[in-house]
Order: C-alpha cells, then structure tokens, then sequence
C-alpha cells in the first residue's frame, strides 16, 4: 500500500496560484471573495506578499548577472534591499489606506486595507520576472499600471467607501504611494552607488599596485 503522506507535494501552492488567476483575471469577483476571507497581517505576508515579491528581485539579480557586469555580490545586496523594501513599501501602503479610511466614509480595518494593498500589488510583482531581461525592464511597468487599476477595484469593496468618494481617496492613496516608491527608489538608488563607488575605489588602488 502507498502511504498517502508520502506522496509528493506540488512545488508551489495550489491556492496560491488561484489567488494570482483570481486577482489578474477575474478581480470584481476576486475582490468579493477576498472580502469575506479571515486573514491576519502574518498570513498575508508569509503566504503571499513574501513568496510573489520575490520574483523581481531575484529576476532582476539573475538578469545583472547574466547579461550586466556587476557583481555577484552587490547584484546580491542590491536584490535583498530591494525585496526588503517592496515588502515594506506594501506594509505601509496598508496602513495609509486604513488611516484615510474615514477620512472618505469608509470603514477603518487594518487587516482589510492589508489585504488590499497585498493583492493589489500581485500584478506588480508578477510582471517583476520581465527583469530577466534588462531590456524588458520596462515591460513591468505594465504591472505596475494594472495594480493600481486592482487597488481601485478593491477600494470600495473592502474599505466600504461609497461610490462617490472612491476616486477621491484612490487618488490621495495613489500621491501618497508615489511618495513612497520615489523613497524607496532613493534608497535602492542611494545603495547602488555607493557600491559602484566603492568598487572603482578598490579598482583603483588595485591598478595602483
């Protein structure tokens, strides 16, 4: 007979996967599913948030090292940083789109504006694998573009904010996570220059030698 517990298990989670299709695919009756799930902010981020931003990061280290010159190292550095901050980057989104919540006769809910600000971002993540390819870098701003048309989709479903204030207060959340991502993209900036700097440091005093 076959022990049942030693049959292999799938590589990569079948809800998890059903949630990207769900969200990209079909996100009004995602949305309506995700609104009446319990979650806590450790399972958005353990179970989802952690595994799908990953993507970009270790696209982007693949694709520097494959067809860039940078090295093993600092592409390593930079792909940690980064994924570092887009998780937090996604943490702090959450908590401004509950902040604001009342602000637009919504209903304040850390874990529900968490869950929006989590999926919205999986179109974002998921186009993070064109960084394979640096020349198809810019292809993920697509992603970018359809995540803040899901955050849009989500507002009002599960901030509950009334029809006529949603495009108020998705514009607000948008400045504000502009405002983030230029941060963001200043530290990562910031980092990357320092290790090319320090690295025509070391190249110099070993051609002086």
């Amino acid at each position: 007979m076959t022990d049942p517990t030693s049959q292999s298990q799938p590589a990569v989670d079948p809800a998890l996967v059903a949630r990207v299709k769900g969200i990209l695919l079909q996100p009004k009756i995602e949305w309506l599913r995700i609104d009446g799930e319990f979650a806590t902010n450790k399972s958005l981020f353990t179970r989802y948030a952690m595994i799908l931003a990953a993507i970009g990061p270790v696209a982007t280290l693949v694709g520097s090292l494959v067809f860039g010159h940078a090295s093993i190292v600092s592409a390593l550095v930079l792909a940690i940083v980064s994924y570092g901050l887009s998780l937090a980057s996604v943490f702090i989104l959450g908590l401004i789109i509950n902040a604001l919540a009342s602000s637009f006769g919504g209903a304040p809910n850390p874990v529900q504006a968490m869950k929006l600000a989590v999926y919205a971002s999986t179109a974002s993540w998921i186009a993070g694998v064109f960084n394979l390819i640096p020349l198809l870098g810019w292809v993920s701003i697509i992603g970018g573009i359809y995540s803040l048309v899901l955050l849009f989709l989500g507002l009002p479903i599960l901030m509950k904010v009334p029809e006529d204030k949603k495009i108020v207060y998705f514009i607000v959340i948008l400045i504000a996570g502009l405002i983030l991502g230029f941060i963001m993209a200043a530290i990562v900036g910031a980092i990357a220059l320092t290790f090319v700097a320090s690295t025509a440091g070391l190249a110099a005093m070993g051609a002086g030698y």
